[in-house]
């Protein structure tokens, strides 16, 4: 993992959790303009994502080493001693919805943007992955998404660029185990939510269904949320035409928090 200290005075620390099939070399722009606003910044990448770690295979990691790397992100963010604010995007958001369910490490407040609870695409592999129980569990499929489906920006795009193409092969099991962690979390009523929450969808998102996002947030028991959906944005939102705008309504939601929760913004 690493971490990008501010210059300024800082206010909070913000864990960015990635997406699927990403890793924090594309999160550079996001990473300072909450460096420029007072925010410490700790990412790493998630298991099988790192660049040492080949991250050209098919994917075939387990939810709970996801989530394992998520608590080390959180303790080193919370040995700054400021409030904690942890930043989602897409899968990353899921995985960060369930491990706020199941720790009780303190968390100032939540930003999901285009959180995965259904997908838009299923193939009919795909479909045959879920529904049948023959197909071996090493079996690699792909989700089929591209860079093309994240952004319609030509500078987000080129953000996006690697040395590695960028692809969505994982195995069966990998497909199964994330599809029923979706599906848990939409119908799940228990172990809510009570922190802050703000909510980030794309109209125009090709890859997660942004009204199954609407739906899970509205279940939550938390007193404060927001809720903005963006109609011509794509799935990668921080890399999409609209990022400034998005930016600074996500930066008025931190700073709103901090206020009441006594800090001098």
């Amino acid at each position: 993992m690493w971490k990008w200290e501010t210059d300024e005075q800082p206010k909070a620390v913000v864990v960015i959790v990635h997406s699927a099939f990403e890793h924090h070399r594309w999160y550079a722009w996001l990473i300072e303009k909450l460096r420029i606003e007072g925010f410490h910044v700790v990412m790493g990448d998630l298991p099988g994502h790192e660049k040492g770690s080949r991250y050209t295979r098919v994917h075939d990691e387990l939810i709970e080493e996801y989530l394992l790397f998520i608590k080390q992100l959180m303790l080193s963010a919370l040995q700054y001693h400021l409030p904690v604010f942890v930043i989602g995007h897409g899968l990353g958001g899921t995985l960060a919805i369930q491990f706020l369910r199941k720790t009780k490490l303190e968390c100032a407040g939540l930003i999901l943007t285009s959180p995965w609870f259904q997908l838009q695409k299923h193939s009919n592999l795909l479909a045959s992955a879920l529904a049948s129980m023959n197909l071996a569990s090493n079996k690699r499929i792909s989700l089929d998404f591209n860079l093309r489906m994240l952004s319609r920006s030509p500078e987000g795009l080129k953000e996006m660029e690697d040395d590695v193409p960028y692809h969505s092969n994982v195995t069966v099991r990998w497909y199964r185990d994330i599809h029923q962690l979706m599906k848990n979390l939409s119908i799940q009523q228990d172990r809510t939510l009570t922190l802050p929450i703000l909510l980030i969808t794309s109209n125009q998102d090709k890859i997660a269904d942004s009204d199954a996002a609407r739906k899970w947030l509205l279940l939550q028991k938390t007193n404060e949320f927001q809720y903005k959906d963006w109609p011509y944005s794509y799935h990668n939102i921080f890399h999409d035409v609209e990022r400034e705008e998005v930016f600074l309504y996500m930066r008025d939601f931190i700073n709103n928090v901090l206020r009441s929760i006594g800090y001098i913004v």
